[in-house]
């Protein structure tokens, strides 16, 4: 098992601070395996009652603060950095940090860095405390480290929506540390230079080319069966955190100038079965989450396209010009 710094006895002191007498505990899918043990711990020392969120969950934009409304005296939330939102009760924000060597995936990494010489670093939440020690590493192998702070995210932290940390660096390709190929394709669609992923839970580096190459032409497939669409469904989030209603609204104006029919479609969560009803509808425009049209695109029967890609199929943008969408939070 992976092991991550969950600061227990940090959420213990706090609890028993604040007197919280029923305290929420909200985990993404790879950290919920401590749920219980983690409970037992809290009602054990605090006394506190505990209610585990047993909801999926994707981000700091997708906490259960709505549902544990008037249910708990706070919610600790785990494996996330907080987002600029108005949330329903007092929330926690427990980083989850990563434990595990890293080392030999960097090094490794550095082998198919070596005609580099500035590298971007960026990472996600769970490695944020591993950054300066591999910044170290690269600039004793010759390497120029650059690591910015983005809107909404800290220094070398990228989302799987938001890559404004990257963007502004001046630099001849980018090291990810971390594991997965959205984060890193991302970063690639979003900046335009080569990335490499030092992953240390394969204790692996690689590029993210073949994997980008191919997931673009998975994409150009999803716009031209889109070109043919006449009545469009806009997905429309209900979280607060990938709420874009009024970005829908203007989409919806843009294909009715088209003389294409559009409705705008309110979900909590975006599934399959949930859109199977709508038979009428040819082509689906997600305006949440940014990873559902291209992570899940195979699971939907008919085309889930993004803002940009819709623009490509109203003529409105050149395949050239191709980005990936990001919901950057001021």
């Amino acid at each position: 098992m992976v092991n991550y710094q969950l600061k227990e006895d940090q959420i213990v002191t706090k609890i028993v601070e604040l007197n919280a007498r029923v305290v929420g505990l909200q985990f993404p899918d790879g950290l919920r395996v401590h749920a219980t043990k983690l409970a037992r711990k809290i009602e054990k020392e605090t006394g506190a009652t505990t209610i585990i969120s047993g909801d999926a969950c994707y981000g700091a934009c997708d906490l259960s603060d709505r549902t544990m409304e008037g249910c708990v005296d706070i919610l600790i939330h785990f494996g996330h950095t907080t987002l600029p939102l108005d949330y329903r009760v007092p929330v926690l924000f427990v980083e989850a940090y990563y434990t595990m060597e890293v080392m030999n995936s960097v090094k490794e990494a550095l082998k198919i860095l070596k005609d580099y010489k500035t590298i971007g670093l960026v990472t996600t939440t769970q490695h944020l405390n591993l950054l300066d020690d591999v910044a170290q590493l690269l600039e004793k192998n010759g390497k120029k480290v650059q690591m910015g702070p983005g809107k909404g995210t800290l220094r070398g932290q990228v989302l799987g929506c938001n890559f404004s940390s990257a963007r502004e660096l001046s630099v001849d390709a980018f090291l990810y540390l971390g594991s997965g190929n959205f984060h890193p394709l991302g970063l690639k669609l979003s900046t335009s230079k080569p990335v490499i992923i030092a992953d240390p839970y394969m204790n692996e580096a690689r590029t993210i080319d073949e994997f980008a190459d191919r997931i673009l032409r998975a994409r150009f497939a999803k716009i031209t069966r889109a070109m043919d669409a006449k009545k469009w469904g806009i997905l429309v989030s209900s979280k607060e955190g990938q709420n874009r209603l009024e970005m829908a609204r203007i989409l919806k104006e843009k294909i009715e100038d088209h003389g294409h029919e559009a409705y705008l479609i309110l979900l909590e969560n975006i599934r399959p079965e949930l859109l199977m009803a709508f038979r009428d509808i040819d082509v689906f425009l997600v305006t949440a989450c940014p990873r559902i049209a291209i992570d899940d695109a195979q699971i939907y029967e008919k085309p889930l396209i993004t803002p940009h890609e819709m623009e490509i199929v109203l003529g409105l943008r050149d395949w050239e010009d191709y980005q990936i969408d990001e919901i950057i939070y001021e």
